[in-house]
């Protein structure tokens, strides 16, 4: 396989290289990690310029080799993450483009490319976590419109978001996985009440949602009802496959950063050290081509979807990112490694304890990876 460039790749990588050099000076500060309304305006903003720019439609329809050049060379230079608009860009706005009808796709999509929306996931619950077709969250049916109640865990940005990926349980007679629907639910409708929760490193980028007799139109129904586990086998693809290839070139950089650290501070010399970071090194190029791999096997896909490669990656990804802020703790040494937030890769040290438990659990990769991959049967 060649991997290099053809001549249209480089003159759009040139080209972006180009417009990041004179765009990202020129940006605002960004607000602190806690302001999630300063956040969400900061991050609006950044993806509206991408919009303006012609950079806006990179994470879905656009060819892979664009996509993974963009993602690349944003990570390079230091451009803003996509933030709150993670869950819009990267796992709803996706299942609209697969799975949604041509007006449901005309409503909900172009808002998030251009900067105007953002939505949360609303999925897990406090009884239903890995096992996520054991939701309890029901929605009983009156003419036009879904009554729901129930609630929500770790729902990202659901402070600052319009809308809600969320699932629900339509026929509580029928077995679990087949009595589920995918709905799009505006968060200001009434009956929702939001409460922060507060992360092990102080942020608050998830919430509980209570819903309360809340309504929603049936028109806001992504696929058929009943249907939505399906539905949502196709957001997770997107969650695993694709969502964190930016994150692969980040944690490729903090590697870089790391090994500097270690010849300035004397660490260097310690050979275990090195050999972990070589390994460590080793282990992020494979997981970089593996995400070539997914992407590009998303676009040749039906609907661009991304196949159960996503579980492989998402399971050894969020291994090796924990072993890398492990490696990181070893590079700073005691005094480095303290909860001191002000300290480099400390924040990033926290948020990756819960990488072997979000996007679905290691011990759910391996079952997916065991069955779908390697065709052993179904536990009992």
């Amino acid at each position: 396989m060649d991997l290099a460039d053809t001549t249209q790749e480089a003159e759009f990588r040139a080209g972006l290289r180009e417009w990041l050099a004179k765009t990202l000076p020129s940006l605002p500060t960004a607000p602190s990690p806690d302001n999630w309304p300063g956040r969400r305006a900061y991050d609006l903003g950044w993806q509206r310029t991408l919009y303006d720019a012609g950079y806006g439609d990179v994470h879905w329809g656009a060819d892979p080799a664009v996509r993974m050049i963009f993602l690349e060379e944003t990570e390079k230079a230091g451009a803003p993450y996509v933030g709150a608009n993670f869950v819009g860009l990267l796992h709803a706005g996706p299942t609209v483009a697969a799975e949604g009808t041509d007006e449901q796709r005309a409503r909900w999509l172009p808002p998030v490319l251009r900067g105007e929306e953002v939505w949360c996931q609303g999925f897990s619950e406090p009884d239903a976590g890995s096992d996520l077709a054991a939701l309890r969250t029901r929605a009983r049916r009156e003419g036009d419109e879904y009554v729901v109640s129930g609630s929500k865990i770790w729902t990202s940005h659901a402070e600052v978001a319009d809308w809600c990926e969320l699932l629900v349980r339509t026929d509580p007679d029928a077995p679990k996985h087949r009595g589920i629907t995918w709905l799009a639910m505006p968060m200001d409708a009434p009956g929702i009440t939001v409460r922060p929760l507060r992360t092990l490193a102080g942020s608050n980028e998830f919430a509980e949602v209570f819903l309360d007799e809340v309504r929603v139109p049936v028109a806001n129904r992504v696929g058929e009802e009943n249907d939505g586990w399906r539905v949502t086998m196709v957001t997770l693809s997107f969650e695993r496959g694709t969502a964190f290839v930016g994150e692969v070139v980040a944690c490729r950089r903090v590697l870089g950063e790391l090994a500097l650290a270690a010849r300035e501070n004397g660490r260097w010399d310690d050979p275990v050290l090195r050999r972990g970071l070589g390994r460590l090194n080793a282990e992020f190029r494979a997981l970089w081509r593996l995400t070539q791999w997914n992407v590009s096997e998303a676009s040749e896909a039906a609907r661009g979807v991304p196949g159960v490669g996503g579980s492989v990656f998402k399971l050894r990804y969020s291994h090796a990112r924990q072993e890398l802020y492990e490696a990181a703790a070893e590079v700073l040494g005691a005094g480095g490694a303290a909860l001191d937030l002000e300290q480099p890769w400390v924040l990033d040290r926290l948020s990756s304890l819960s990488y072997t438990i979000a996007a679905g659990t290691s011990q759910i990769q391996h079952n997916i990876v065991a069955e779908r991959v390697l065709g052993l049967p179904k536990g009992r």
